[in-house]
């Protein structure tokens, strides 16, 4: 993601020292029709840094179209995810749940 400019970061000031009553919101239509609509498609999850051991053909593979290799690599499993979701049948939350933590000297 690009760095915002100046007046870019003026106008975002502008619009939020605004309160909503105060926005004009004529010329957007009503949205009538909800099915077309993609649930979380301006979401984005929080980031977690991490360090992981990539075999060196997959990271230069990975790093092959230059910058946004980790942007790569978070979509690919991403993808994966999904996709194993889809195939077990599983909601978004089941299936990648913590396992309780066994404590010390307690059996299960």
């Amino acid at each position: 993601m690009r760095k915002l400019t100046k007046e870019q970061k003026r106008d975002i000031q502008a619009i939020a020292a605004k309160s909503d009553g105060d926005i004009d919101f004529s010329d957007a239509p009503p949205v009538l029709e909800w099915n077309s609509v993609e649930i979380g498609k301006f979401y984005r999850p929080t980031k977690k840094p991490v360090t992981m051991r990539l075999d060196s053909d997959v990271l230069a593979w990975l790093k092959a179209d230059g910058r946004g290799y980790q942007t790569k690599a978070n979509w690919l499993l991403r993808h994966a995810m999904v996709q194993h979701t889809r195939e077990k049948g599983l909601g978004k939350r089941e299936g990648f749940r913590r396992k309780p933590r066994q404590q010390k000297g307690k059996a299960r």
